[in-house]
């Protein structure tokens, strides 16, 4: 049978493990708290691995190894800033939001977080929240929308809108019906595909290539400063692709998780599970880009242009059965899949939590059953869908493009306030919201390379948004809050329970961060 019977065959086993997932899911999914947040019952492994794959997407596999295979390991700055950060992510939020969240009126979303967190009365920080997360997210779901459609074109010849309908399709299907659980569950599995084949790549090429060895001397070939993490890089490239890690903070989509936790003192776990994910997975990449520039070398087909970025599909392909190399390729696919499927739960969150079922209460309406909510919700992820269909039907890189621009954007409006709202007493309605429009007004106006198509080195002084937009935003919201800022004992009393709940895990680890009164 041909390799093409076989990929076809793999893709057809995964596609149909995802939608017994979702049904399995949606068994177990019985209110608005299951369906939008999993009733907080994550397992530190589930939390872990569905964050790295919800974060990851393509990337990982594609453009991560293809960039280090054309221009060398000054390409893997992102990946340290991103590892940097994931870590930063897990040890000083994912406590304190766990808690945090559970003392806050039990909220289930980022924006009805801060809501609650700040006691805003008003509703504008929640509804500004919402919006936020619901413009950006839809465009960004269409470009996983695009990535899927390229994917199944170029894989296996056939028509671009076909595997776009058929992918979605999938995706919609368990994410619509199984809710946060079912997208939890399959990112699980679909992190340990993605994990398995860039371990599994690398080390069985190094023995077709002469092990390390020959890996140095084709890439020494290939470019002397092949092997160097500086050579060739600038002072603002390197601070801008390290502050990649800065946007976590801000992703609702990858934090949703840490309120997902069991309890806050699994956080500790969930850090280490997925901080060791993410190391095997970015040294696979990088290990799977070397081996490919020396068996591509000694073959005497090197890539060039954009085929350095099927250097893993073309590797797995070489050196596998066509059965493991499918189950391969549906690693790529998997990771399209956990980040469009995330993205569409936190969407539906933001449609239905943060702005439908808070206008209705701001109206005076009674509140309405659960079943109402979660059938709004489900009903929420198709239209979500539907939209960013539309926008990816053409097929158009500009929505690829505004893939950098949305983590610069999320990180920048919600990052700061995050953390400001789990570390400092003094953070106000007025600080936060003023905060976020800086910030995401920042990332608009300053980083013309993602925002209108243009070349990275139009931004101004070369240097990526998000960081201006990060600190702008904190220096605005710790100003305003100064100057907005009155006592409130149940703010107070909140902040001081949330520390004492979280605390646990700093005092099992090293020490009390904070003392308590």
């Amino acid at each position: 049978m041909s390799p093409l019977f076989y990929q076809a065959a793999t893709m057809a086993i995964y596609l149909a493990g995802m939608l017994f997932i979702g049904f399995y899911s949606y068994r177990k999914t019985h209110n608005l708290d299951g369906y939008m947040l999993g009733d907080r019952g994550l397992s530190p492994a589930v939390a872990a691995l569905s964050a790295g794959a919800a974060d990851m997407s393509g990337w990982l596999l594609m453009g991560l190894p293809g960039a280090i295979y054309a221009a060398g390991l000054v390409e893997a700055w992102i990946a340290v800033g991103l590892t940097v950060g994931a870590w930063l992510n897990w040890k000083f939020v994912a406590p304190r939001l766990r808690a945090y969240t559970e003392v806050a009126n039990n909220s289930i979303t980022i924006p009805s977080f801060l809501e609650n967190r700040l006691h805003d009365q008003s509703r504008m920080l929640r509804i500004a929240s919402g919006v936020i997360i619901l413009v950006f997210f839809t465009f960004y779901v269409s470009s996983g929308m695009v990535a899927s459609g390229v994917f199944y074109q170029s894989t296996f010849g056939r028509g671009y809108h076909e595997g776009l309908l058929l992918i979605v399709s999938v995706t919609v299907a368990y994410t619509l019906f199984g809710g946060f659980l079912a997208v939890s569950y399959t990112d699980f599995v679909q992190g340990i595909m993605m994990v398995a084949a860039l371990v599994a790549v690398p080390l069985v090429g190094l023995s077709r290539v002469g092990g390390l060895e020959g890996v140095k001397t084709a890439a020494l070939a290939a470019s002397p400063t092949h092997l160097s993490m500086f050579a060739g890089a600038s002072a603002v490239g390197v601070i801008s692709a390290l502050a990649w890690g800065l946007g976590y903070v801000g992703q609702p989509h990858i934090i949703v998780r840490f309120m997902a936790l069991r309890n806050a003192q699994e956080a500790t776990a969930g850090r280490r599970i997925g901080i060791g994910w993410m190391i095997f997975s970015v040294l696979g990449a990088a290990g799977t880009a070397l081996v490919g520039i020396a068996y591509f070398q000694q073959s005497g087909t090197p890539l060039e242009g954009p085929d350095t970025e099927t250097v893993y599909i073309r590797l797995g392909q070489a050196f596998f059965h066509p059965i493991i190399a499918g189950f391969m390729l549906a690693a790529v696919l998997a990771a399209i899949m956990s980040t469009m499927s995330s993205q569409m739960i936190v969407t539906s969150s933001a449609l239905i939590e943060d702005l439908y079922k808070a206008l209705g209460q701001h109206r005076g309406e009674s509140s309405k059953s659960d079943n109402h909510y979660v059938g709004m919700g489900r009903l929420a992820v198709l239209c979500v869908a539907v939209i960013a269909g539309i926008l990816a039907w053409e097929q158009n890189s500009t929505i690829l493009r505004l893939v950098a621009f949305a983590w610069a954007g999320f990180g920048a409006a919600f990052g700061p306030t995050v953390v400001l709202s789990l570390y400092w007493r003094k953070l106000t309605a007025s600080g936060a919201l003023a905060g976020m429009v800086v910030g995401a007004l920042t990332v608009a106006f300053w980083g013309p390379s993602t925002t209108w198509g243009g070349d990275r080195a139009t931004a101004l002084f070369g240097l990526y948004e998000i960081l201006p937009g990060f600190l702008l935003h904190l220096l605005v919201a710790v100003v305003v809050s100064l100057i907005t800022y009155k006592r409130n004992e149940k703010i107070e009393t909140d902040f001081t329970q949330m520390k004492r709940l979280s605390a646990r895990i700093l005092v099992d680890e090293e020490a009390p961060l904070i003392a308590e009164p």
